[in-house]
């Protein structure tokens, strides 16, 4: 087997592995707390009740403020995807030919990291939408199992994304040719394959990397608060408010990484499995990089 096909085969395993650890972790919650048909109140105060005494203090307000902003969530649940159809119908995705020589993008380093900071950050953004919309799913153990999955996983994008971010934070600056990818949308409103003016990572990335790292560095410290409830009740609405909107912001945007990751550039999941990119693919979405 060649080195090419043996790191491919480690890298796969890796992901399965960190997959699978995630999946056992989730279904032990709910094999062992069952869903029985508890309210949402009950379902938060027996997670609390060891965390915090203040718990049953705050949690009219702290189930109201949350069910509240489920309203502003849907929206951007409903409203980004769509967006994003009508661009896959009207303009489709960006394709490239796999030619010219392959140049490397990402070490096995940089692709462990990604995979797993990806598989903690998804379930991060896909609990905390459950806790959010908890009254849709009649609160109780489910939503207490988000609850507990959301913690763990806060904890787990930490430890993975960290180094993650000292690895690509000095690609990830704004530069000044980020100003034309803006003005022309980095190509994407055009049929057209065009260079766009971007560098190893586009200014779309750039954004996506501070409000994932730096936003979520904020969404870990409100958090960690909140999940303990022993600040003054003024101080925990705040946290809680900045907690929940700057999530409505990086909701938006994790489902546009999305979308550009599977569909809006044809072949971009791989650059990231198998460590490069082709030739003509980097001349035209980051020919700042090959000059």
């Amino acid at each position: 087997m060649k080195t090419a096909q043996k790191t491919q085969v480690v890298q796969a395993g890796v992901f399965s592995l960190c997959l699978l650890a995630c999946s056992a972790v989730m279904a032990a919650e709910m094999l062992i707390r069952g869903y029985g048909p508890i309210s949402t109140v009950q379902a938060f105060t027996e997670f609390h009740v060891v965390a915090s005494a203040n718990w049953e203090k705050y949690a009219t307000d702290f189930i109201s403020f949350v069910n509240g902003t489920s309203r502003l969530y849907l929206p951007v649940l409903v409203g980004v995807p769509l967006v994003f159809l009508l661009h896959y119908v009207a303009i489709g995705p960006k394709s490239f030919g796999h030619t010219g020589k392959k140049i490397v993008f990402y070490t096995i380093l940089t692709r462990f990291l990604h995979w797993a900071c990806a598989i903690t950050f998804s379930l991060l953004v896909i609990s905390g939408v459950m806790v959010v919309f908890a009254r849709f799913f009649h609160g109780g153990s489910l939503v207490l199992t988000a609850r507990s999955v959301h913690l763990f996983c806060a904890y787990g994008f930490l430890v993975f994304g960290t180094p993650l971010f000292l690895i690509w934070l000095k690609d990830m600056f704004p530069a000044p040719y980020d100003i034309k990818w803006i003005i022309t949308a980095g190509g994407y409103l055009s049929k057209k394959a065009k260079p766009v003016s971007a560098g190893k990572f586009n200014f779309g990335q750039k954004m996506w990397f501070w409000l994932a790292f730096a936003g979520g560095a904020v969404m870990f410290y409100t958090g960690y608060y909140i999940s303990g409830m022993n600040l003054p009740q003024e101080q925990l609405a705040g946290f809680l408010k900045i907690h929940l909107l700057l999530g409505l912001a990086i909701v938006a945007l994790f489902i546009t990484h999305l979308y550009m990751s599977l569909f809006g550039v044809k072949g971009a999941l791989g650059s990231m499995i198998r460590g490069y990119k082709w030739e003509e693919e980097v001349r035209f979405l980051h020919s700042k990089m090959l000059k």
